[in-house]
């Protein structure tokens, strides 16, 4: 921070003067007074010598210094523009050059009528014959030197405009005529972002059901000077959201996590089920990633295979708008058809993002606005009409939400001494910390097979339940993972029960036999615990069956809750491995293969979020969403298949599942 202090600092001979640092109330007054009055006169520099204890000299200096700085920011400012609309200018060009270039006439197949062949004919031979003149004039210098004619040289390949690729997207560096463009994209989308962030009334209102913001688009076409034919196609839909929270992260982290596409895709595991980084494009400031902008794509997702993706290429611009906020700002950019990083659909992100405010005792302010143009190609389960159609499957709040309890559960990874309840299995906080990273690489890989990703293609088998239940195959060569062909297997259904009450049931290791078809009765114990966050629900667990007659196995176990759903993941891992795991050591290599169940609210309340009042204040849910989800190593064969066997084995344990949690909790086979 700047202080008063006045230190001896070098000139440019060497001589020694003296450097007086302004105050930072000096400072807050000397920016007040400029941008009332750049150019003060005497009376008010003295003045201000007056009320800030320093030189009327000092005072001139610094309003010099300040209209040169402001002076030459507009200037580049004014360069940036003028650059980037000369290279609109220049690309418009080339594309008419070669539009005219391939122009033929209609009816002979020629060149157009407007054209001369004669004068061009002539052009071309007078060409020819000053390009021969030099031509011989290089092979007559050239010569002397080798002590022999030169006869022939070699041909020299024509390049045409049309051949360069100008494209950004899967390996292609974007062209230096793309990236002013990007930057005069990404600064309008980072203005608008704030905008939309600090206004209220008239651009947002209130839900009276909910208390939820509502952007009034109107409003927003008039204060953006937008027509709704230039931002909405007439089969796409608005999404717009804004919320905001406290989250246990400090802002530079927070920010730097951001930016970075691989931290991005594990702070929202069951958001974003694939996210890269395509090229940086301005790096920004060490240290506050202040002026970095990033092109990335991502894929979004709702935990069931029923619901499609929603995937962006888009930017990704950070700046500090001053000490301690920064704005994130993402607006897509669109590609041609063909790029495989071209979205599938004709969705797109409209410039959204948040506004993260740093707050003591390492906590961050952060306000999150989602704006979507969405087109659904394919048809929304009626299931999860409710939920998606009311902007809450991919609204701010979810991603608060999840923020929040991420944040928390990244505090207690961190933490030297984590609050445990061991029982019988005593780790060291290395082993606890150790433990906590295989379960998050449970948890991920998890969340990364039971959407309805791109990269997945779902077969629908014949089934009792509300989809179906639905199956894919991919092969496993990552570490960590069992080597083979896995067979996912996963059905979503509908209870009349609130997910609060869902959760605490999958949960409760007393009631897991009357869902866990493949514990064959046996009960299991928990022999270990470890809290992941303030909510009670939010933990990992060992468990261990007893009379099971497999003392060589337990089942690895997380629990994660907030306002937007529940996720209860587990996986069998057997007792070496667990003991490497609670020594301490890296756990990237112990194997696992996740199974579990995602629990949504359904979206048909006047609240949407979460299980009761109590817990959530947005209101309870009329009933949930529930997502069963199997995963089984069908082959350790690259090559195997889906056969009949391997069908009629899933669709029985999921079939099971379903009728088993249906009676359990008193529900109707609805």
């Amino acid at each position: 921070m700047d202080s008063g202090d006045e230190q001896d600092v070098p000139d440019s001979q060497g001589r020694r003067k003296r450097y007086h640092r302004h105050t930072p109330r000096q400072i807050q007054e000397l920016e007040s007074m400029f941008k009332v009055c750049p150019h003060p006169d005497e009376k008010q520099r003295k003045q201000l010598s007056r009320d800030l204890g320093l030189e009327p000299r000092q005072i001139k200096f610094w309003f010099q210094n300040r209209r040169t700085q402001m002076k030459a920011q507009q200037e580049r400012t004014d360069n940036c523009l003028l650059r980037a609309e000369n290279d609109k200018i220049r690309c418009e060009n080339i594309a008419m050059r070669e539009a005219l270039r391939n122009v033929i006439c209609p009816s002979c197949g020629g060149p157009p009528p407007d054209d001369d062949p004669y004068f061009d004919e002539q052009h071309l031979r007078m060409e020819n014959a000053k390009l021969k003149e030099e031509l011989d004039r290089v092979s007559s210098l050239a010569s002397k030197y080798l002590g022999r004619p030169i006869t022939q040289l070699p041909p020299v390949q024509p390049v045409s405009i049309s051949s360069l690729d100008l494209s950004v997207g899967g390996y292609t560096s974007m062209s230096e005529l793309e990236k002013p463009l990007m930057v005069e994209m990404a600064t309008g989308a980072m203005e608008e972002v704030i905008r939309l962030v600090q206004t209220d009334e008239p651009l947002w209102v209130k839900s009276g059901s909910d208390g939820r913001d509502i952007l009034q688009l109107e409003t927003y076409d008039r204060m953006f000077q937008r027509s709704a034919r230039q931002l909405r196609f007439s089969d796409t839909r608005v999404e717009a959201s804004r919320d905001s929270a406290l989250v246990v992260m400090n802002a530079v982290t927070l920010v730097d996590m951001f930016m970075d596409a691989s931290k991005w895709g594990e702070l929202f595991p069951t958001i974003v089920s694939k996210a890269r980084t395509v090229e940086v494009l301005a790096a920004g400031m060490a240290g506050s990633r202040s002026g970095s902008l990033v092109l990335m794509y991502e894929e979004l997702q709702v935990l069931s295979p029923v619901v499609p993706t929603r995937d962006f290429c888009f930017l990704r611009y950070c700046q500090q708008i001053e000490p301690g906020v920064w704005a994130v700002a993402d607006v897509s950019v669109d590609f041609p058809g063909d790029n495989q990083l071209a979205p599938s659909s004709r969705s797109r992100r409209l410039p959204s993002g948040c506004l993260i405010e740093e707050i003591p005792n390492g906590y961050s302010k952060v306000t999150w606005v989602e704006h979507m143009e969405i087109e659904e190609k394919n048809p929304i389960h009626p299931l999860f009409r409710d939920l998606i159609d009311g902007g809450m499957a991919f609204g701010a709040q979810r991603w608060l939400a999840t923020l929040q309890r991420m944040c928390e559960r990244l505090a207690c990874l961190n933490v030297a001494g984590l609050p445990a309840r061991d029982i019988g299995v005593a780790p060291s906080p290395d082993g606890k910390r150790s433990m906590m990273k295989l379960a998050q690489r449970m948890v991920t890989n998890f969340c990364a097979n039971v959407g309805a990703s791109n990269g997945h293609k779902w077969t629908t088998l014949s089934g009792v339940n509300d989809v179906g239940v639905r199956v894919t195959l991919h092969k496993n060569t990552d570490a960590g993972q069992p080597n083979g062909v896995v067979l996912s297997a996963a059905t979503s259904i509908w209870l009349p029960i609130s997910a609060e009450r869902i959760f605490s049931f999958f949960k409760d290791e007393r009631t897991r036999t009357q869902w866990d078809v493949l514990s064959n009765g046996n009960t299991v114990q928990e022999v270990a615990h470890i809290t992941n966050g303030s909510h009670p629900g939010n933990c990992i667990s060992l468990l261990r069956g007893l009379n099971s007659g497999q003392n060589t196995m337990l089942i690895l176990q997380e629990c994660c809750t907030d306002a937007s759903g529940s996720v209860v993941v587990y996986s069998p891992v057997d007792l070496p491995a667990i003991n490497i795991v609670m020594s301490g050591e890296d756990p990237s290599y112990v194997p696992i293969l996740p199974s579990g169940f995602t629990i949504l609210p359904d979206g048909r309340s006047a609240g949407g979020y979460g299980a009761s009042s109590s817990s959530n204040p947005m209101g309870g849910s009329s009933g949930s969403l529930v997502t069963v989800a199997f995963q089984i190593l069908m082959s350790s064969l690259p090559s195997a298949k889906l056969n009949l066997e391997s069908v009629m084995t899933v669709n029985n344990l999921i079939g099971t599942t379903v009728q088993q949690i249906k009676a359990a909790l008193s529900c109707p086979d609805v």
